[in-house]
């Protein structure tokens, strides 16, 4: 299966036009943004769990990541309220589940091997900092490596920049309105630009807060 597959073209997707589509667990839906592979994929997808659903125990062979969206997503580690970002690197498993039920963004086989670095943090809770380079823009850093950058921006009402990066983007729209080429994205919207790509982005007039990740669609893998 391939879904917006070609990393050297931009990908823009407003969420709420998708279909839920059913996954092999009773009771677990995704939309599927961006996808390569069958049930074994490196993929970027919005899951959601219906009250009192799971999914079977497996290992994450090529890592995750994901930021839970509405709800609360649970395993045998805890429970991570909506506002949580969560690593899970290579190897590392798990049983998910939802009492509650909960909406989560998830990105699958994007890790690299060597970043073992497991952890959690409420984007509710993180101090964001004026970016000097920026007027009208706080940033948090989530994680920094040589090959990727994560971080959550918080623009100011009717702010606009050049966002680019040698090695591609994608933003997860959080709150507010995000605006590119007379384009509006709301709530949950996502967007995906390829390596060395600048793109000229504009908060709307209640301002915007995205999670956003640089640097990682410069080097595309895959299982197999």
């Amino acid at each position: 299966m391939e879904i917006n597959a070609d990393f050297s073209a931009p990908a823009l997707v407003h969420t709420d036009a998708l279909d839920w589509l059913a996954s092999p667990m009773a009771g677990v839906d995704r939309r599927m943004l961006d996808r390569v592979g069958d049930e074994v994929a490196r993929a970027t997808s919005i899951v959601r769990y219906a009250e009192g659903s799971s999914f079977s125990e497996h290992t994450h062979s090529g890592g995750e990541e994901f930021i839970v969206l509405e709800g609360v997503f649970q395993d045998e580690h805890g429970d991570y309220p909506a506002g949580t970002y969560v690593r899970n690197p290579v190897g590392t498993h798990h049983i998910p589940r939802s009492d509650p039920g909960c909406t989560i963004f998830v990105k699958l086989w994007q890790f690299d091997p060597a970043d073992q670095e497991q952890f959690s943090v409420d984007l509710n809770a993180v101090e964001l900092k004026p970016d000097s380079q920026r007027k009208g823009v706080r940033e948090a850093v989530l994680a920094a490596r040589d090959y990727e950058h994560v971080a959550l921006e918080s623009w100011d009402a009717n702010t606009s920049h050049n966002v680019d990066s040698e090695g591609g983007f994608e933003i997860l729209v959080l709150d507010g309105e995000l605006s590119h080429e007379g384009e509006s994205f709301a709530k949950h919207d996502w967007l995906r630009f390829p390596a060395n790509h600048s793109a000229r982005m504009s908060s709307g007039p209640n301002g915007v807060r995205f999670w956003i990740k640089r640097g990682h669609l410069g080097h595309i893998n895959v299982p197999g």
